[in-house]
């Protein structure tokens, strides 16, 4: 018997979820008209991409002729559609959203496929502030929840790690991971700040945030910026956000940045960090870097992972009960 007669060909997720993945995707597009927002398409093959430590995006050949079908221009399939969408906004665009596809390698699990559904917004003149407002409101329409908590990354670390993230050491941020009983991976880093704090994050807080309602996590270390401001406290923190619902990371925003020259390196940093943990290099000269010279507005942007919110509107555990055709069906 084949493997694909063993594992059929039906869909992974119930009827009753497929419809209310219809339905949150009519309130969520409803919800966008009600704020003047346009819906808007860009492409999901692109010679740019966003460059990112984390995020590894999947390459095509774009072939002339199909009997040499290795041959041909690379291209990448997106990993959000971040760069157009700034394009965009640079063009004149106000307030924008997309509902689209996005794709990431390396990733595939319970809570992630290499293939999603990513809905992402920008609206220009907001702050960090009224951004983390606009997508409270969000989460709490779709949700069905009565509003969002919010709470600093430096006192959610503090918190639950018993650590101060912004001003810690590395060698305070392994006693932290080790009197709590992290499991260290072997290969761990003696020297990178980030990493030991992105372990606390995803050991200590992250399973505890948004129980009770939606939470939104924000100021996260300057380290950690992204493509996001760096605002001038004391620490530095960067104007980065980033929404849970029961333990889960739903959405990730940015109050943006807007220098070109910051992002040119920003984007050489993490090609080296890439390249030092064994990953490719991306491409860091792009159309985004035009349109930022050229003049990108003050703006916030979130990109919500929709598969993942349906998963907690439907009280369900997996990315595989509320998508049609997961990765091991498509």
């Amino acid at each position: 018997m084949s493997d694909f007669a063993q594992t059929g060909f039906h869909p992974t997720a119930s009827w009753e979820n497929l419809r209310l993945r219809a339905g949150l995707l009519h309130r969520l597009r409803g919800f966008f008209a009600r704020h003047d927002f346009l819906e808007v398409e860009t492409p999901l093959l692109s010679a740019d991409t966003v460059i990112d430590r984390h995020l590894d995006p999947l390459s095509v050949t774009l072939f002339d002729d199909p009997r040499s079908p290795a041959a041909g221009r690379s291209m990448w399939l997106q990993t959000s559609p971040e760069f157009a969408m700034k394009r965009l906004l640079a063009a004149g665009a106000d307030r924008i959203y997309q509902v689209t596809r996005a794709f990431r390698g390396a990733e595939c699990g319970q809570h992630h496929n290499p293939e999603f559904t990513i809905v992402e917004w920008y609206r220009v003149g907001d702050s960090m502030a009224t951004g983390m407002a606009l997508l409270g409101e969000l989460a709490g329409e779709l949700l069905d929840a009565d509003g969002v908590s919010l709470v600093s990354y430096g006192e959610a670390i503090q918190r639950h790690a018993g650590v101060e993230p912004h001003s810690a050491t590395v060698k305070e941020l392994a006693a932290a991971a080790k009197s709590h009983g992290v499991a260290i991976p072997a290969d761990m880093p003696s020297d990178d700040r980030d990493q030991w704090l992105n372990l606390l994050l995803a050991a200590l807080v992250e399973p505890k945030l948004g129980i009770e309602r939606p939470e939104i996590l924000y100021d996260y270390p300057a380290s950690q910026a992204a493509l996001a401001q760096v605002r001038n406290d004391t620490p530095p923190v960067a104007e980065r956000f980033e929404l849970y619902a029961n333990g889960i990371e739903l959405a990730n925003g940015y109050h943006e940045l807007l220098d070109a020259s910051v992002l040119r390196e920003r984007n050489r940093q993490v090609n080296s960090q890439r390249q030092a943990e064994g990953k490719y290099a991306l491409p860091e000269e792009s159309r985004l870097l035009a349109a930022m010279e050229h003049g990108l507005p003050n703006c916030v942007g979130v990109a919500l992972g929709f598969d993942r919110l349906v998963m907690i509107a439907a009280g369900a555990s997996s990315l595989g009960e509320v998508m049609a055709f997961p990765i091991d069906r498509a």
